[in-house]
């Protein structure tokens, strides 16, 4: 049965407020480390356990949360992501202590997982055509706005200190906005339908949730302890790991059985490549996300606030994207080029400025825009082409190795430009003009495997 409009709207609403929530708190616990350790008297370890167990637990059950959604129904997963999301948040804002916090991060993390992937399957399982388009343009700009979101909110936030409460409003803010969206996800996502169910790949949820803990781990921490031994040593255990995961999906594919990712999926080279340049491009913004907020705050000496709010112009370059693509009627098939090609045009801007000089203020955000609106147009096409290039029943697989192969490109962009712009931090400009250069590189990348798609 075909979905109307008016209930098209109001699924989007829902589901897009479920990854904006999650976006949010994947970046709104950078901004509030500080004062997280000096309420509960925690180590500098400590805390960034609380940053980094949101991001381990949301990495490492992606394409598990894909899967049940598959097992389950998307509409069930994402009302018990929802949940346990919402009820993980009003744990963290009561902890105690720095334990409580910590673990809290990571079921909040885990129950991301749940909801986030049910997103992108409920975009492809009710819009089509160029309402696919237009759902995905706002859908990249949950992406893109709430990371930005999380570091404007948890300034703002902190800054104003409600009723005493410090950093705890963060977390607490998820709590009656979880709670109404749950209220009106019942109401509005469709009920899922019976049928056969998909049993859930257990050997493969261990070998490959292993595998993906062994890279995002070392990469997450290693970098800002100097690479020690350890990080090395998963980085290189993942591949044997790598190596298993692929072994047992076979067998379990010759079995008759139904793999954690379905093979034609993987086999898929339009697929292959929009993955390639997906997570090309989208490592370079979180990458840029990062070390800009290093460069503003330790470089130049600014708040967190015009930090956060140096990168509105980008997310706003973003969103035009959403409603300009579906009103194109010429050329739509070489935008995924076009895009990352315009991104590399705004980071090449932003470097000659640099070189020319300029330090900050409103043309370097201006600049910057140049490359945000890139992002949004390959953002969009490229989820758009990979999503058509299989049929629905595989909405499943495709959420969770989009979603994944985003965090992990994201997470290995913040790692290499982070450390690059660590060992050259005592000249900001020429660090932040290295870790540019390095993105220009990544995208063009990006976008000669864009161009292996379109054709």
């Amino acid at each position: 049965m075909e979905t109307r409009p008016a209930n098209r709207a109001a699924i989007l609403t829902v589901l897009l407020t479920g990854q904006f929530m999650a976006n949010i708190d994947t970046a709104v616990a950078n901004i509030a480390g500080p004062s997280i350790g000096a309420d509960l008297h925690a180590s500098a370890g400590a805390v960034g356990l609380v940053v980094s167990g949101y991001v381990v637990a949301f990495a490492v059950l992606l394409i598990t949360g894909a899967r049940l959604g598959s097992s389950l129904g998307y509409r069930t997963t994402f009302l018990l992501g929802l949940t346990v999301f919402t009820a993980a948040s009003l744990a963290c804002g009561l902890a105690p202590n720095i334990v409580t916090l910590v673990v809290a991060r990571f079921v909040q993390g885990a129950g991301a997982a749940l909801m986030v992937p049910q997103v992108l399957s409920g975009i492809q399982l009710h819009f089509q055509g160029r309402d696919r388009l237009k759902a995905l343009g706002y859908f990249s700009i949950a992406l893109s706005g709430g990371a930005v979101a999380g570091q404007v909110l948890g300034g703002v936030l902190i800054a104003a200190d409600l009723f005493g409460t410090g950093w705890r409003p963060i977390f607490l803010v998820n709590v009656p906005i979880g709670i109404a969206l749950a209220v009106a996800a019942r109401r509005v996502l469709p009920a899922d339908p019976d049928g056969h169910r998909d049993r859930l790949d257990l050997l493969g949820v261990l070998t490959l949730s292993t595998t993906v803990l062994l890279v995002i781990v070392p990469l997450l921490l290693g970098s800002e302890r100097g690479w020690p031994t350890w990080s090395w040593l998963c980085l290189i255990l993942s591949l044997p790991a790598l190596a298993l995961f692929e072994y047992g999906e076979r067998r379990t594919a010759a079995r008759g059985g139904r793999p954690l990712i379905a093979r034609q999926v993987l086999r898929n080279s339009s697929v292959r490549a929009g993955l390639l340049a997906h997570g090309c491009t989208s490592g370079t913004y979180f990458a840029l996300l990062f070390v800009l907020a290093l460069y503003l705050q330790d470089g130049l000496h600014k708040g967190p606030a015009y930090s956060g709010f140096a990168m509105v112009v980008w997310v706003a370059a973003f969103g035009l994207a959403g409603p300009i693509l579906p009103r194109l009627r010429r050329g739509v098939r070489w935008m995924p080029v076009i895009g990352c090609l315009l991104l590399a045009v705004g980071y090449l801007s932003v470097l000659a400025y640099l070189l020319l000089g300029g330090r900050s203020g409103p043309l370097l955000f201006a600049l910057l825009g140049v490359g945000g609106l890139g992002l949004g147009i390959s953002s969009n096409t490229l989820i758009g082409a990979i999503t058509s290039s299989t049929t629905p029943q595989y909405a499943a697989d495709l959420s969770g190795v989009v979603a994944t192969n985003a965090q992990l490109a994201g997470t290995l962009g913040v790692a290499l430009a982070g450390s690059t712009y660590a060992a050259l931090a005592t000249d900001p400009g020429r660090a932040l003009g290295v870790v540019l250069a390095g993105l220009i590189v990544l995208t063009l990348v990006g976008a000669g495997a864009a161009q292996r798609l379109v054709r």
